[in-house]
């Protein structure tokens, strides 16, 4: 789960990346790449079922587009993802349309001048507002503009291992997972009597991304859906945002999660009873885990239909080198179309960023019955804030939690203070 976490997640931005077919022009010819239209160039991610989607989707268009046609290669090889698009926007050689890119990276890049504003285009606001509904708003800029286009969801939720929750004695179809104290009595008793080393085993290390995977989803929910950051203002030294820490130190401290990185995943390898893992995983654990799920715990257990999570959401964007941007909208909203998106679905079991999905594709879910509950959580979902050096403030709250929380070396409360005040600084930078 760690290495197909770093792979969708870390890098960040790019599982698909269309690249455009030549380098950019200067900021007069904003306007004639606007119009303009002709062949562009994609990358693919090395993701084997987004792979597959996305030729058959490159298939189609090329089908009936004789003269805009599109080609494909793998995203080039790298440390990261970002690397590579940092490096391309250096170059001058960025992608023209580019799927999957993170949320948490638009502000880097729109600061680079890297980024086309997708509601630019006529029918750009639009179009994203009608497929996404009124969770567009989140993805605005500061500017009010929107350089991201909602693509992809995977809320993230509890897993459990029906098979070590039955061994140790606990309800697998109602599991006691609702509030901090079951959740912790819970905790206890899979570690004492499951055969497991760790109840959960979120990774302990120190990259910016690990709380959307820890504190982050809890928050949330506790907290009714606010963000990291709103309005400049840091929002986890709030009580609820301590309480979510408090209760992660408990697991640490008891030993029901573990301080030590597991090379590999904890949970697949049943080393762990639970993770917290969007619907991607159905398809990775496949037959290996009778796994359930249960939305994240709040203090004192919220009803589920009033608990928000963590969207760990992909965007599409637009890269500023694009010299066909006319044929790259196109293509991008031919991507992003009803029966693609439903594609997506059926080849990835990744939940398409539209609304009433359960409606919108009835036979699917009637099919496919464990990926209603992630749809339906689905339409309850946070994204990271979109605010100026969003990366290192995602760092500099993590590096606070890893020495209070994980490894107890500060106060909660006081290491929270003191991030906050360095997190206002960077979200205050342009």
């Amino acid at each position: 789960m760690r290495t197909y976490r770093t792979r969708l997640a870390v890098g960040l931005v790019l599982a698909l990346a269309l690249a455009a077919c030549g380098g950019g022009g200067g900021e007069g010819s904003a306007d004639k790449a606007a119009a303009a239209r002709g062949p562009i160039k994609i990358w693919y991610s090395n993701n084997a079922e987004e792979v597959k989607w996305g030729k058959a989707v490159v298939d189609a268009w090329n089908q009936s587009h004789a003269s805009e046609q599109v080609t494909a290669e793998q995203i080039p090889a790298g440390k990261s993802s970002e690397e590579v698009i940092g490096a391309s926007l250096t170059a001058g050689k960025t992608p023209c349309p580019a799927l999957n890119t993170a949320p948490a990276a638009v502000p880097q890049f729109q600061k680079q001048g890297g980024l086309v504003a997708l509601d630019s285009f006529s029918d750009g606001a639009s179009y994203i507002q009608a497929r996404t509904g009124p969770k567009a708003d989140q993805y605005k800029s500061p500017d009010g503009k929107l350089y991201q286009m909602p693509w992809k969801t995977n809320p993230v939720m509890i897993f459990y291992n029906k098979d070590v929750f039955a061994k140790a004695g606990l309800d697998t179809a109602n599991p006691p997972l609702k509030t901090y104290g079951e959740f912790l009595a819970t905790a206890k008793t899979l570690v004492a009597k499951g055969g497991v080393k760790a109840a959960i085993w979120p990774a302990p290390s120190s990259e910016f991304f690990q709380p959307w995977f820890d504190f982050y989803p809890l928050f949330i929910a506790q907290s009714g859906g606010k963000q990291l950051v709103q309005d400049g203002e840091p929002q986890f030294t709030s009580p609820d945002g301590v309480a979510v820490a408090e209760f992660w130190k408990q697991l640490y401290d008891q030993g029901l999660a573990q301080r030590e990185l597991y090379n590999g995943d904890s949970f697949a390898d049943k080393k762990a009873a639970m993770a917290i893992v969007g619907p991607w995983a159905i398809a990775v654990y496949g037959d290996k885990v009778k796994w359930g799920a249960a939305p994240v715990p709040t203090k004192d257990g919220k009803d589920p239909k009033d608990i928000s999570t963590f969207s760990d959401e992909k965007s599409s964007a637009m890269y500023s080198s694009c010299q066909n941007r006319a044929t790259a909208w196109d293509f991008l909203k031919f991507a992003t179309s009803e029966e693609n998106d439903g594609k997506l679905l059926e080849m990835t079991g990744q939940m398409p960023m539209r609304t009433d999905l359960p409606t919108t594709y009835p036979a699917y879910f009637g099919s496919h019955p464990e990926y209603t509950i992630f749809a339906d959580q689905a339409s309850r979902t946070v994204e990271v804030p979109n605010v100026p050096n969003s990366v290192e403030i995602w760092q500099t709250f993590r590096t606070a939690y890893s020495e209070s929380v994980i490894f107890g070396k500060a106060d909660v409360q006081s290491a929270f203070n003191q991030a906050a005040e360095k997190v206002k600084t960077l979200a205050a930078r342009s």
